[in-house]
């Protein structure tokens, strides 16, 4: 176990601290053993050949057919990559490596008895597809913790931005700080064989996600904080550290982030974070530029704004309603919302045909944890109205709500209120599901990608 002291240090003092804090967080022996890596590196030839065998016995397979409009509306549909991480059902929502969400909740260890898994979790099952006991997920939390240094570059990068600099734009911009330890870009320039590729890819992205917490955490303080940073915690797991480097101590908080921090960790591999990840990655870009180009995608307000859409919106209707609106006065509101040409935001997605269970998995932890929070009532109230409505209309394939139609509140609730950040939380949780894709992408060989153009 590290023997770091917690404490709180100004933007000052990072070099007087900096060779105990080396020391304290330097890797493993030569004689420490990854356990997850061992675990990956015994899967892989056997999935090796089950693509081979995929190719050969079914590579002249029709996927289906591509019509016009699916060429025009954004590709949206059109079944072209590989992504094992997770798959998304129309009905029963994201499946990580074939589990659920409930199947998450009652199957991957937790930090506290019965409590939200922990994403350390999480992790292994992306990358070997298997459960892990309680003891194979404390060993990748103690093995990310031993890989989260940030060398003191990274804060002077961040502070050479402008003040206002966006959370996102600070996020891409530290990745691309920590981009000169890339262990892959080294082993490309020394002719590694392409059929090692995959095990520094695996060191970039433990390296990345191990120091994702920190990186973020630094952002938040930096941003709105006065840039008094908070040491990471000796003990904490991954998810509760991010929460307790930026100031949030609440033991409720810290299942709040273990939960967020899972589930919306990946969602296959055709929105546009993953699949600007996976794109850049083939083209053998190193993990932190392919997650840095990834992130830019997230940032876009299609992608990774939509809970603060939602915020957005209850806040308007809080502010023209009051606090404690009445069921029949929101439901005027959403019809009065539709009727000026607006959507109501949190509502519908582009594959899922029910309720998200992400949103579902929220709505529980609320009922637990802040029952009587007039934002979580609201969101009650609109989950019993906004379907009827959108339903009436006749025009919505599916008037169910998403994930982002909760997220915004629990991270309200625990006084996480800047809005702008959000997405980076977002972010880091992503990196889990991209990163592991990643590793699996370049242990499979797969190819450069490049799909066929066409004009009008």
């Amino acid at each position: 176990m590290l023997a770091q002291a917690v404490g709180r240090i100004g933007l000052g003092l990072g070099t007087q601290s900096l060779p105990v804090v080396v020391n304290a967080l330097r890797r493993f022996s030569s004689d420490g053993v990854d356990e997850l890596k061992k675990a990956l590196s015994e899967l892989i030839p056997e999935q090796q050949e089950r693509l081979k065998a995929l190719k050969k016995n079914y590579g002249g397979k029709s996927l289906g057919e591509v019509t016009v409009d699916m060429a025009i509306g954004g590709m949206r549909g059109i079944p072209g990559m590989l992504w094992e991480t997770s798959l998304l059902d129309p009905e029963e929502g994201i499946r990580f490596r074939g589990l659920s969400i409930p199947d998450l909740q009652a199957q991957l260890p937790s930090a506290v008895p019965g409590g939200q898994p922990i994403p350390e979790g999480l992790l292994w099952l992306l990358l070997t597809g298997k459960v892990p006991t309680k003891e194979q997920a404390a060993s990748v939390t103690e093995e990310l913790r031993e890989r989260s240094h940030l060398g003191p570059h990274v804060l002077k990068v961040l502070n050479s931005l402008p003040d206002d600099a966006h959370p996102m734009s600070q996020l891409s911009v530290g990745v691309m700080a920590l981009q000169s330890g890339s262990h892959f870009a080294a082993a490309y320039t020394r002719g590694t064989h392409k059929s090692k590729y995959w095990e520094t890819v695996y060191e970039d992205s433990m390296d990345l996600i191990a120091k994702l917490p920190q990186l973020a955490a630094m952002i938040y303080r930096r941003t709105y904080k006065g840039g008094v940073q908070i040491h990471p915690h000796h003990t904490l797991d991954w998810a509760a550290n991010l929460a307790y480097m930026m100031g949030y101590e609440d033991a409720g908080c810290h299942e709040m982030m273990r939960m967020y921090q899972t589930i919306h960790s990946d969602h296959e591999g055709g929105n546009v974070s993953a699949h600007t990840t996976h794109l850049v990655g083939s083209a053998l870009s190193d993990p932190y530029l392919s997650y840095a180009a990834g992130m830019n995608g997230l940032a876009g307000p299609l992608h990774g704004l939509a809970n603060q859409e939602v915020l957005r919106w209850l806040k308007d209707l809080t502010a023209k309603l009051g606090p404690h609106p009445e069921k029949d006065a929101v439901r005027k509101y959403v019809e009065d919302t539709l009727a000026s040409g607006k959507v109501v935001p949190g509502y519908g997605h582009a594959v899922l045909r029910k309720t998200d269970p992400r949103y579902t998995c929220q709505r529980e932890f609320a009922q637990k944890y802040m029952p009587d929070y007039p934002l979580f009532k609201l969101v009650s109230n609109l989950y019993e109205v906004v379907p009827e409505v959108l339903g009436k209309t006749g025009k919505i394939k599916n008037p169910w709500p998403n994930v982002d139609a909760h997220s915004g509140v629990l991270l309200q609730y625990y006084g996480i209120t800047e809005e702008n950040y959000y997405t980076v939380l977002f972010g880091v949780s992503r990196a889990l599901g991209v990163l592991a894709q990643g590793v699996w992408s370049r242990a499979l060989g797969l190819p450069i990608e490049r799909p066929k153009s066409m004009t009008m």
